[in-house]
């Protein structure tokens, strides 16, 4: 577990931010006075959930929902299930929501939840009974119009409809008590209080892969700037939904993806993996979610021959154009930045490198592609998911993935800009421009 706190890592951006954004210029009480505001949340929730486990004991566990900033609208995060949860942890990860949706200009805020948790030691049964203690527990804050809670790590469309149910459960007994029946209509709306739902509970299609596919876009537009073409190779940390995601897109857009890890560790094929048949090596390796030790999968074939193991901190250090951290915070920091040889670093993770890391890989040279901006596909998706709700709509995954590649391509043109206008690095020019749109929107 990382001693790095998570939420003075994300105020350091801040001030970052606000010095770049105020530089050369005179003072102004009124500004300075809002980004005294946005230091801290607006609202903090601690619940306990009683769960009855199989064998008839209680537990009982600490769960988190921070309600960061909603300037730009109704508050929108996931909510993760981790053992490592902390409220420093979800503080930050709040605060970055609201940039990220500054960023990608979406009508929303930040939030985001959590509970301490190693899910994988749950059954079926306990992980079914902890999400919808949670979604019964935060329920009188949460709303369409309010607070917009997803999945996160370690959490799904499974578990978030399994939280619609309980939050409907509320919301009608309520409509009881004041005599209303609600409608399907009604019902509908209040199920876009949450997004990343399967597709049968209102869900968007598209949501999956979104993040992976919404970093591709970025990406590409990035290296476009950078005038970096030719035949680009990557290295991934994380093969989670949004790694294996990002692998697979990187793949298909001809960036040859030639190391990948999870947990447990990593595999270097030189020649490049393939990635539907990696992710199926590590599926049959074992549960609860399988290695990629021997994973050696490149073309058609899986071969022992082709590769080798590798450790996530050797995964960073690999000579390759695109290093992308996909797993989580503080993988890179100042113990290890200046050991990285990537041209280009492309934040899938929320929060992988720290602060110091960032000077270090910036006096290098080596652009980083914030994560507030590079993994965003998500909550853009996420979004569309609570539009269509609320307007009772529906669109194909075509429909979804031309907005998402506008969004994006919008976010990372306007991000650029900024850098080269404040002649700052990119991560403080998608924090200067965040900043801005909810500056202006805060009153």
């Amino acid at each position: 577990m990382s001693t790095i706190n998570p939420f003075l890592s994300a105020m350091k951006q801040l001030d970052n931010a606000h010095a770049a954004l105020t530089k050369g210029k005179k003072k102004n009480t009124a500004i300075d006075q809002k980004v005294a505001q946005l230091r801290e949340p607006q609202r903090m929730v601690n619940v306990s959930i009683p769960v009855v486990m199989d064998d008839g004991s209680q537990k009982i566990f600490q769960g988190y929902r921070v309600q960061f900033n909603n300037s730009r609208g109704a508050y929108k995060g996931g909510i993760r299930y981790h053992h490592n949860v902390s409220l420093d942890e979800v503080k930050a990860l709040s605060f970055w929501m609201a940039m990220k949706c500054a960023v990608a200009d979406l009508p929303l805020g930040g939030g985001k939840g959590g509970i301490i948790v190693d899910p994988k030691s749950l059954s079926v049964g306990e992980l079914e009974r902890l999400s919808r203690g949670y979604g019964k527990a935060i329920a009188d804050i949460i709303g369409p119009d309010i607070d917009v809670p997803a999945p996160d790590v370690n959490t799904n469309g499974i578990i978030m409809g399994w939280m619609v149910d309980e939050f409907l459960k509320v919301q009608r007994k309520k409509a009881k008590l004041l005599g209303v029946t609600l409608t399907k209509r009604d019902e509908m709306k209040l199920k876009s209080t949450f997004t990343g739902k399967a597709i049968r509970d209102g869900g968007s299609e598209g949501r999956e892969e979104a993040t992976g596919l919404g970093g591709l876009f970025v990406l590409k537009t990035i290296l476009k700037k950078l005038r970096l073409k030719g035949r680009l190779t990557a290295a991934v940390q994380g093969f989670g939904n949004v790694g294996y995601n990002i692998v697979k897109f990187l793949d298909e857009a001809g960036i040859t993806v030639v190391a990948v890890s999870d947990s447990k560790g990593g595999i270097y094929v030189p020649e490049g993996i393939n990635p539907a048949l990696t992710l199926e090596c590590k599926k049959k390796n074992g549960p609860p979610d399988g290695g990629l030790a021997g994973c050696y999968c490149s073309g058609s074939v899986c071969d022992l021959k082709k590769g080798k193991q590798v450790t996530n901190d050797a995964l960073l250090e690999l000579p390759v154009d695109i290093l992308v951290p996909a797993a989580l915070e503080n993988a890179i920091t100042e113990k290890n930045a200046s050991k990285v040889r990537a041209k280009v670093v492309l934040e899938m993770a929320n929060g992988p490198t720290t602060p110091e890391a960032d000077v270090i890989l910036y006096k290098k040279g080596i652009p980083v592609i914030p994560d507030i901006l590079s993994n965003s596909g998500g909550v853009t998706v996420s979004a569309f998911e609570w539009e269509q709700n609320l307007k009772g709509q529906h669109w194909t995954k075509a429909q979804v993935n031309t907005k998402l590649a506008k969004k994006m391509t919008d976010a990372a043109g306007a991000v650029w800009i900024a850098s080269v206008s404040h002649k700052t690095d990119l991560r403080t020019a998608a924090f200067i421009v965040a900043l801005e749109r909810i500056l202006k929107a805060m009153k």
